[in-house]
């Protein structure tokens, strides 16, 4: 009788399981990806563009500026970035919670009728806020997440964003769920409350987590377990969408595929509590706390030191120290800085050529599809493609880019210059059509997408540091919704219209005969796309000059600063040991 457990003790070990649990990275880590999920709301965009167009009576040209909008919302992520360097990240959380829903909702209901038709300057400012809310959610997630896996950066990147990239089809498939394939006004309502309330839910998980930096020393292990998991999750949603477009799905069928696609979401939760496991067996509670408060006084030293250089810095003047007395690469650089510096002037170049064309083939890809005459069905399915081509393109760029670095010194840039030219042939698809090239095109341009925006963050924090990242990584995509803007809705929306103008005319129409203008045949976007795959080559060339310009910096040892981190913890855990 003695032999047996207490209840007592019993119910405090699960407690001390319960807590490790839910304050540990590898939870932390699990609500990233959670949360991440339901940031790309903006990818479905291509589903019900064509209701807004159709409902309110919109010429492409005046849907080019809506998409406009939205890329303006998602990519200027200046107000996050700001915003993380004065409150905590479940602010962000919340503030991201409430902007996403009210200005999806506002859509919503201007779509379904259910408010007095607004005007085009009201449905563009609701499309901005909306996307908007995903600054918040990357800012929070993005920025802590280095912080708390600083020797992965990339690994974690290109997971977080991978995530991202899927959301669009996973989102896709709970709403077929939901409400059906004929109701695809209601997808609008969906991405106002999912993606608020995993928001909410995890608000308080998101945060910086101190003290175990020094006693794991296998994460690459689990990031790998977690990268298995995700590509098995986009092999089943891509099955999925192959089906759907082959046979026609009952209620019953597309719930069956949506409760699939949940499982694997949640199938990280069983491996961060595995390896929350593991660090109970090996960690003594009480020896973490006084490792934390040694480390703690490090970090005071650190910080004494800190404060001393930057007291000898403010002695001189601001022009020297922003463009004379710039840290070396890697090290920790002010906003101003960095944003005045000459490798953030290319990534600007970069992201306007590669985000800019890539923002217009998205935004567009509903009407290419329906331009070529294919069915609303496989609209949808070059939706879902892009979706899961994003994702393997984050994860790609964020595995394969961080592999490549580490073992061969292959530089980011030199990554982001394939990437570029990649995305050139896309264009050219779509500009120069032929039978099930749209199907292509997609898989091409949503890979080359997903894989511009973990190196763009990449090479921002290795550049630039971390201290800053979370205002420089939203400037540097600053490129994305100007190049959206010139490419999108000054270049590629008034060809479109121009060639509907000519269909209109053989057919003997009028313009005021007919609500919206409709483009059909294979030159509604040739040449737009021509143009669109030349910018994007030009792109690509610029990056080689920061290829040249950091050959040096890539060929050292970029994470040597937290080496020497993780080697004073061990020190300090052996000694306490």
């Amino acid at each position: 009788m003695n032999n047996l457990p207490s209840p007592t003790g019993a119910i405090h070990t699960n407690y001390r399981l319960t807590l490790q649990v839910l304050r540990g990275r590898w939870f932390y880590l699990f609500a990233s990806f959670l949360i991440m999920s339901g940031a790309g709301a903006t990818y479905l965009f291509g589903v019900y563009s064509p209701d807004i167009k159709t409902t309110l009576g919109y010429d492409q040209t005046t849907l080019n500026l809506i998409g406009f909008f939205k890329d303006v919302g998602s990519s200027v992520g200046v107000i996050s970035g700001l915003t993380a360097e004065l409150l905590p990240p479940w602010c962000l959380l919340l503030i991201g919670a409430a902007v996403n829903f009210t200005g999806y909702f506002m859509i919503w209901l201007s779509v379904t009728s259910r408010i007095a038709e607004p005007r085009v300057w009201h449905v563009c400012m609701y499309m901005c806020i909306a996307a908007n809310a995903q600054n918040f959610e990357n800012t929070s997630v993005l920025t802590t997440t280095l912080r708390n896996f600083p020797e992965n950066r990339g690994v974690v990147l290109g997971l977080l964003k991978g995530f991202t990239g899927l959301s669009g089809a996973i989102l896709a498939q709970i709403y077929l769920a939901v409400y059906g394939d004929e109701h695809s006004k209601d997808v609008i309502l969906l991405i106002a409350w999912l993606p608020a309330v995993l928001s909410v839910v995890f608000v308080y998980t998101i945060r910086e987590i101190d003290g175990v930096k020094g006693k794991e020393v296998d994460e690459l292990r689990v990031f790998y377990q977690f990268l298995y998991v995700s590509i098995v999750l986009a092999l089943v949603i891509m099955g999925i969408t192959i089906a759907q477009k082959m046979v026609d799905f009952s209620p019953a069928g597309y719930a069956g595929g949506c409760a699939a696609v949940c499982f694997l979401l949640f199938a990280p939760l069983f491996i961060s509590i595995k390896q929350e496991l593991e660090v109970l067996k090996k960690s003594n509670q009480e020896g973490i706390r006084v490792c934390e408060v040694r480390l703690e006084n490090l970090d005071d030293i650190h910080d004494h030191d800190l404060d001393q250089d930057q007291e000898a810095k403010s002695r001189l003047s601001c022009f020297e120290s922003i463009f004379l007395n710039k840290p070396k690469r890697g090290e920790d650089y002010s906003i101003l800085q960095a944003l005045l510096s000459v490798d953030m002037v290319i990534l600007y170049v970069a992201t306007f050529c590669g985000l800019g064309t890539s923002f217009t083939a998205v935004d567009n890809l509903g009407q290419i599809g329906e331009s070529l005459g294919y069915p609303r069905k496989s609209i949808s399915t070059f939706v879902s493609l892009l979706s899961i081509w994003n994702y393997f393109g984050r994860i790609f760029s964020g595995f394969v880019s961080e592999h490549l670095l580490i073992k061969y010194k292959f530089p980011r840039p030199l990554m982001m210059t394939l990437v570029l030219f990649m995305s050139c042939i896309g264009h050219l698809l779509i500009a120069f059509p032929f039978s099930g090239s749209v199907y292509i095109a997609s898989i091409i341009i949503g890979f080359s997408f997903g894989a511009q925006l973990p190196l763009i963050f990449a090479i921002v924090s290795e550049l630039f540091g971390l201290k800053r990242f979370s205002t420089l990584f939203n400037c540097a995509q600053l490129g994305g919704p100007v190049g959206s803007y010139v490419l999108n809705v000054r270049v590629t929306g008034p060809m479109y219209d121009r060639q509907a103008l000519k269909v209109l005319e053989r057919s003997g129409l009028d313009r005021s005969s007919v609500k919206e203008l409709v483009c059909i045949g294979k030159e509604c976007y040739r040449w737009s796309f021509m143009m669109l795959g030349g910018v994007c080559c030009f792109g690509a060339l610029a990056t080689l000059v920061l290829v040249a310009r950091t050959r040096e910096f890539y060929n050292g040892d970029i994470y040597s600063k937290f080496k020497e981190q993780k080697k004073v913890a061990k020190i300090e855990d052996s000694q306490l040991g």
